[in-house]
């Protein structure tokens, strides 16, 4: 909930109350009816996509009625692409996002290439990206056949090195069938440009992304904002919004900010039982998750560098889950909870997870196990 803490200081939103809004601007309070998977990446500013099932898992998991193969067909007509933006890690947006916060974003790439320079001694990062420019705008090709080109320019240069320069030098998107449901592919990459045939916008605004941004993931403060873009120095851009934004702070008075019509939920407002993909934005996209992961259970969503899929009840991070599917049309879900489930919750976890299994396997048979979670971290 909201309170004044006496002082003239802005209304202290608590743990729950944070919880309850963010799940609410991540659809995850109740699936949406109204949006459409487009809309809701648009929304959601991009379902974060290392791999190829989470995205879909994202849409299951927050919009009624999705099937996979609606997200599969907007990547077929190239209205949703997979390309490197927030984080320097690969995102699902739609393609007008990718035109535009593709160049927002540029800067870190550039600062990216920092990382590799021992790697890219003597390597003209322009050549360079002339070099694969035109490669892949003849075709796309494999981060394979571009270290092997690459390498006949500087044989001296460390392969892997150069591959990522040329991600971060140039906008490169993963082309189909990489990354549609049911499909297979490796990864082949070409300009943004070169695949949605129109170039990339001028970068937008930062105030318009911080809008964005608060509106799928608020409140926030302006560090969660620089967490989840990867951006830097944006204090100057909450400044300049604070006119027509909402102050609040939370438990620890950390300063955060909303847009003043944003649903902020009582925090008692039910929460039921979601599986969200490794990987999931919502654990991602704030500098103290706090919000969502109990910090008895920090750090427990992953092994060493691999990611989990999650498990949220009562709208916090509550247990990890896999799916096995098996040759004889049969799939198993096991759900290892982090702690002891009450039995109507273990009931609704297990519901929500027939459905998953119903909705996004092709079994015949299916089954929910529970299981033991044993720390390996």
């Amino acid at each position: 909930m909201a309170s004044k803490n006496g002082t003239g200081n802005p209304p202290v939103l608590s743990r729950r109350a944070l919880n309850r809004a963010t799940l609410d601007r991540q659809l995850l309070l109740r699936r949406s009816e109204a949006l459409s998977p487009k809309d809701a990446v648009a929304h959601l500013v991009g379902l974060q996509a290392q791999n190829v099932k989470p995205p879909y898992f994202a849409l299951w998991s927050r919009l009624a009625g999705f099937r996979p193969e609606a997200l599969s067909a907007l990547m077929e007509a190239r209205e949703v692409v997979r390309i490197v933006t927030l984080r320097s890690t690969i995102h699902t947006h739609t393609a007008d996002d990718a035109l535009t916060l593709r160049p927002l974003v540029q800067a870190s790439r550039n600062r990216e290439l920092n990382t590799f320079r021992k790697g890219l001694v003597g390597v003209d990062t322009d050549r360079l990206g002339a070099i694969v420019r035109a490669l892949v705008d003849e075709r796309p090709y494999t981060m394979k056949e571009l270290r092997e080109e690459l390498a006949k320019e500087w044989p001296d240069a460390d392969p892997t090195a150069l591959s990522v320069a040329a991600r971060c030098v140039l906008p490169l998107v993963q082309v189909t069938p990489r990354g549609m449901w049911g499909r297979s592919g490796q990864v082949a990459l070409t300009t943004v440009e070169h695949w949605l045939g129109r170039a990339p916008r001028p970068a937008p605004a930062p105030d318009e992304t911080v809008l964005r941004y608060l509106a799928a993931f608020g409140p926030a403060s302006v560090k969660d904002m620089q967490v989840w873009s990867g951006l830097t120095r944006l204090s100057a851009v909450f400044e300049r919004l604070r006119p027509q934004l909402a102050v609040f702070q939370d438990e620890n008075g950390i300063e955060l900010f909303d847009l003043p019509n944003a649903a902020r939920p009582a925090e008692d407002t039910p929460a039921p039982p979601r599986f969200l993909p490794e990987f999931d934005n919502l654990l991602l996209s704030h500098a103290d998750r706090g919000r969502v992961v109990p910090a008895e259970y920090k750090g427990r969503s992953w092994t060493g560098n691999q990611a989990h899929c999650t498990l949220l009840v009562d709208g916090f991070l509550a247990g990890i889950w896999r799916i096995e599917e098996h040759k004889d049309g049969t799939a198993l879900l096991t759900v290892q909870p982090f702690g002891a489930l009450g039995r109507e919750s273990r009931a609704a976890v297990a519901e929500e997870g027939a459905r998953l299994l119903a909705d996004l396997t092709s079994a015949t048979s299916y089954d929910v196990r529970f299981g033991e979670f044993v720390d390996k971290g």
